[in-house]
């Protein structure tokens, strides 16, 4: 079928038997799981009585995703593997590893991917590593690198991956709720792929940070500290752009005062992780700024007219520097429109999906572009997981019929889009209330409506008394 990422495993196997490595290896198929329910952030503002546009303009919101009792981690990632598999017309035996990102714990013992096995049960494919990888939102990315490195190792037995990034994004009543969200986003991963992770090209900046963490186990709420995330994320995302354009320099042959330096005009696009959309613009801006800041000073005048003032600034000094941030923020309008904009499609209509952010970002800008548009272009990402754990690489796009089938595969989520059911403000925060007082219960039978779910949904049936789940397919 047309709409469908088609793979042949046999051809992943010739790699093997020729006793070479795979090339190209990178993403050959996606598929993005939404709630099927959503609150209007303008309405939450006048709920929560606080000023227009607190939400809309200032997070840049317009619509937030829910999920009931009815859905948990579980059911999210069945629900994606599951339609993944089925759209990209595999079989669970070309699975040889399964990686789920999350930071949605129902269990302290028992990992996701665990449950997700019985999606292969009928195949008597077994044989699957990987369990789940935790750390806020890099989880996702953190498996997909192991997903990468298992198909370019010695390990690897001819076989596809799959990484799973889901999160259930909720907190507790007050002006934080607003930057929730959930979803998840499966990620069909082997050799010869239309988005190909670029080798040698990627990022990492770790430390030990209290910006966002859950140390209360009885709740899914989790402690933040505000000021201090932004700080952390930007710092991040400032360690992780100057070290991979430092690694793009070295395997391009420039040294650092070469005319031809790596900055944003490298890329075609630049996706972020995107707690809400605001700080995603911000941190555009960011980037031109170290552009900026890394361009001699004779040529500033030309290449950032308006912007000499700044010529002597420190990076880590500008962190909740207003005037910086607004100046460069004007000064890349167009830039943010062209690269950026497009990747926040879902994150606007969705919220936070937490470690699925990154890719419902990619995701966006797929459905966004045409296939001509898209061939040949190179996307950077940004990813990053609050405690903190962060990294940025980089896509190159493949034209061909793959990234054809994979973009048109992609066009149902506009009709999912259209087809939630709008809650008004007072049911969703009864149906947190709900979530809240049942949070770790058993036994328990939750009592979401199973009509708002889309079909082929996996939804939570019961827990019995010893907090055992099962699960349902919606018909």
């Amino acid at each position: 079928m047309d709409d469908q990422c088609t793979y042949s495993h046999r051809s992943s196997q010739n790699f093997k038997k020729m006793g070479t490595w795979p090339d190209d290896v990178g993403i050959l198929g996606l598929h993005a799981v939404i709630p099927s329910s959503y609150v209007l952030q303008k309405e939450l503002e006048e709920f929560h009585k606080v000023s227009a546009g607190k939400y809309t303009i200032g997070l840049g919101q317009d619509k937030m995703g829910f999920c009931t009792d009815r859905e948990d981690i579980n059911s999210l990632c069945l629900t994606a593997v599951s339609q993944l598999v089925s759209k990209c017309g595999i079989s669970y035996k070309d699975i040889g590893r399964l990686e789920v990102g999350t930071e949605t714990i129902i269990d302290k013992s028992k990992s996701v991917k665990s449950v997700l096995m019985q999606l292969f049960e009928e195949s008597g494919n077994h044989d699957v590593e990987g369990v789940d990888t935790t750390n806020a939102c890099f989880g996702g990315t953190s498996a997909l690198n192991n997903a990468l490195s298992w198909i370019e190792s010695s390990a690897w037995d001819g076989r596809l991956a799959i990484v799973v990034a889901g999160d259930i994004a909720i907190y507790a009543e007050g002006s934080a709720r607003p930057t929730g969200g959930a979803g998840a986003i499966a990620i069909l991963v082997g050799p010869n792929a239309p988005l190909v992770v670029e080798r040698g090209l990627r990022a990492t900046y770790m430390a030990h940070a209290y910006d966002f963490y859950k140390p209360n186990l009885s709740s899914e709420y989790p402690t933040v500290d505000g000021k201090l995330s932004i700080q952390c994320y930007l710092s991040a995302l400032d360690k992780c752009y100057q070290l991979y354009c430092q690694k793009a320099r070295k395997l391009s042959g420039l040294n650092d005062e070469s005319n031809d330096a790596v900055g944003l005009n490298s890329f075609d696009a630049m996706i972020f992780h995107s707690p809400y959309c605001k700080l995603v613009e911000k941190s555009l801006a960011r980037l031109v700024f170290i552009d900026f800041l890394n361009t001699p000073s004779d040529r500033v005048p030309e290449v950032y007219p308006g912007l000499e003032q700044f010529i002597n600034y420190k990076l880590e000094n500008t962190y909740f520097d207003k005037e910086v941030e607004k100046s460069f923020m004007n000064f890349s309008k167009e830039i943010y429109k062209k690269k950026t904009l497009s990747s926040l499609w879902l994150s606007n209509q969705i919220g936070n999906m937490y470690t699925a952010s990154l890719y419902g970002g990619l995701v966006s800008y797929l459905c966004n572009k045409s296939v001509n548009d898209l061939s040949g272009q190179r996307i950077g990402l940004f990813s990053y997981g609050s405690g903190l754990a962060s990294s940025m690489f980089s896509i190159k796009i493949r034209a061909g019929q793959k990234l054809n089938n994979l973009v048109s595969s992609l066009e149902y989520l506009n009709e999912n889009l259209n087809k939630r059911l709008k809650v008004d403000p007072i049911e969703f925060s009864k149906l947190m209330e709900i979530r809240e007082e049942n949070h770790n219960n058993a036994p328990y039978i939750p009592v979401g409506n199973v009509d708002w779910l889309y079909p082929g949904t996996w939804y939570l049936v019961d827990i019995d008394d010893k907090f055992r789940r099962k699960y349902n397919i919606k018909e």
